[in-house]
């Protein structure tokens, strides 16, 4: 009997040694859960026997317990790289399109050839379907879906329209428009400019020239504006008086008059680039005022665009997902699933720093990152293994003295047997 209980005291200290030596083994591995040997004594007892008298009959091994405690984050250049501060896990998946899903602390990410982003596994990283307020549209785990950067963004859209927003200067000194050209700034008080674009997305430039008019009878404020593209005259068939201008007329308050025409059309604006020759823009611009103030674009947009080329990816604390490109434009790719689970020791290992759901560890509860206990998402950091080496040096000089200790206890065991087969 003694022999039985040395032995299992031997192979629990082989245990304690194993568990201690992966621990060492992953001191450096990203998102790794340290584990503890935790073990039971063998008692066997009936209810004829007097318990007072009973020895047990050993130890045996009740668990390795991962422990899930928060690792130190470690900070990084790859904008891709995410570590969670708190309780979450990663969703991942292991095929585009399949519903068998892993999840994972170690969030070493990058994108594979297809623009998904992935773990080095190759296991794609499951978000959120965002809106465009950057609230999540469901939040199940079944309609989570792998993570694709794209790396161009729109289609080309022609200008149809551009809207300028202006304060125009009242103590300008007055010109006659009559003399107005685009390459003698003497002849204009103010312009602007902005780009605009045709139906193959190419860049074209806006000017707007306004010139206050001196031909007009006091107090009339009167503006004239021109319109140039490319250097070009876009207004010269409109029939306004000089042919190639727009009239805008100013109150004694400095509003633009209801009268006053506030938009304008250019002529076809026939690029030769083999886009649509046929292009015309609206010049709209009913925002205008003028007073004792220097001459001030307060706003000026237009509705075309170009095809971006990815520039800058971001993800927020709450797991957003935001790719700019460089036309301008920002999308909202998703939001990075998280699941947490009622009992995380209770999670099936499968390797790679990954774990399945289980019976012990209760059916995963998904959410957002940033809300109740998942989370946040530190950006361009990543979870160090908590594994604490120190402690596990001592642990191992322990395991250490107990394999010997009960190694011992056999040898004691076995020398008594071979003293009692020796009697004669």
């Amino acid at each position: 009997m003694s022999f039985n209980i040395a032995l299992s005291g031997v192979n629990a200290a082989q245990k304690d040694l194993d568990v201690t030596a992966n621990n060492i083994a992953n001191v450096n591995t990203i998102g790794f859960k340290e584990s503890r040997a935790e073990f039971a004594d063998v008692y066997a007892n009936s209810i004829f026997a007097n318990a007072k008298t009973q020895s047990g009959s050993g130890v045996q091994t009740a668990a390795v317990a991962q422990q899930f405690h928060q690792g130190a984050l470690q900070f990084t250049n790859n904008s891709l790289d995410m570590a969670i501060n708190g309780s979450g896990f990663f969703v991942m998946s292991d095929e585009v399109g399949s519903l068998d899903r892993t999840f994972t602390r170690a969030g070493a990410f990058r994108l594979n050839d297809e623009g998904y982003v992935v773990n080095s596994q190759g296991h794609y990283l499951q978000t959120y379907q965002a809106n465009q307020d950057g609230t999540p549209a469901g939040l199940g785990l079944n309609t989570t879906q792998p993570l694709r950067i794209p790396d161009k963004a729109g289609e080309p859209v022609a200008t149809t329209e551009v809207r300028t927003g202006v304060n125009l200067p009242a103590k300008a000194t007055a010109l006659d428009p009559a003399n107005f050209s685009p390459t003698d700034s003497s002849t204009y008080t103010s312009s602007t400019s902005m780009t605009v674009y045709d139906s193959l997305g190419d860049t074209h430039t806006v000017t707007q020239y306004f010139v206050k008019d001196n031909t007009v009878v006091a107090p009339a404020n009167e503006w004239k504006m021109f319109v140039y593209v490319d250097g070009n005259d876009a207004l010269a068939s409109n029939g306004a008086v000089p042919a190639n201008s727009m009239t805008l007329e100013f109150d004694t308050s400095g509003n633009l008059l209801p009268a006053s025409a506030t938009s304008i059309q250019t002529d076809q604006l026939g690029f030769t680039n083999g886009s649509d020759a046929t292009q015309q823009i609206t010049i709209n611009i009913t925002d205008a005022s003028m007073n004792a103030g220097a001459f001030e674009v307060t706003s000026n947009t237009q509705d075309g665009n170009t095809v971006g080329r990815l520039t800058k990816v971001d993800v927020g604390a709450d797991g957003l997902v935001q790719a700019t490109y460089s036309n301008g434009s920002t999308e909202n790719l998703g939001i990075v699933a998280m699941a947490r689970f009622p009992n995380e020791q209770g999670l099936t290992q499968i390797g790679d720093t990954q774990w399945r759901q289980s019976l012990l560890s209760g059916e995963a509860v998904s959410g957002q990152p940033n809300t109740g206990i998942f989370g946040k998402v530190s950006v361009a950091a990543l979870e160090q293994s908590n594994t604490n080496l120190t402690s596990e040096l001592v642990d191992l000089i322990t395991a250490q003295r107990n394999f010997q200790a009960n190694s011992r206890a056999l040898e004691v065991n076995s020398t008594l047997q071979q003293t009692i087969l020796q009697i004669r």
